[in-house]
């Protein structure tokens, strides 16, 4: 264990302030990135076909609501892992924009496909029956994410730029000392 884990017996707290900073940013970027997501979120559900007709109607609701929210929820962990990489340089933001604008579509797709193999056991259990729920999110997701794609862009342009508006700037690293020479 190093220094930076809150474990370790040589554990300091962080004079600069960095890790408070990157922790807020991360809690940040997980709002925002959950708040820009839901109306694209809702748009793609809008033009994508049904994937719930095989499920019984009273499911089908339940089960739009679970997959929203758990497309919603890999993206708000997206969000917060790349939150702290986009308060860097420009540059730094730019390639963290363009890993948003990729992986928040394979988030929120592989969130719900997760989700959708849970359901297909619950279901088999419940109602003895099989239906198959992960392949059609899954073709449904990719048909989404693809129609949507411009907003998911726009929307991780903004995320960028909006989180590194209402975050304070990281502080710069300390100086390092240059290596010590062997005096012989």
């Amino acid at each position: 264990m190093g220094p930076s884990n809150p474990w370790s017996a040589n554990w300091q707290p962080d004079p600069s302030g960095g890790r408070l900073l990157r922790i807020r940013a991360a809690r940040r970027g997980a709002l925002l990135a959950a708040a820009i997501y839901l109306p694209i979120a809702v748009v793609a559900a809008a033009f994508a076909t049904s994937p719930l007709d095989a499920l019984p109607p009273a499911l089908t609701t339940p089960v739009a609501m679970i997959a929203l929210g758990s497309g919603l929820f890999g993206i708000a962990l997206l969000g917060a892992g790349l939150a702290p990489a986009a308060l860097g340089s420009k540059i730094d933001a730019f390639v963290v924009g363009v890993a948003l604008a990729i992986g928040g579509p394979v988030a929120a797709t592989a969130s719900f496909i997760i989700w959708g193999w849970l359901f297909d056991s619950w279901v088999d259990s419940w109602y003895g029956a099989q239906i198959d729920v992960a392949a059609p999110f899954l073709r449904t997701g990719v048909i989404a994410a693809v129609q949507v794609a411009p907003l998911v862009a726009i929307g991780a342009a903004a995320w960028v730029v909006i989180l590194r508006r209402i975050s304070a700037p990281l502080p710069l690293p300390p100086p390092s000392t240059p290596p010590a020479t062997p005096r012989l």
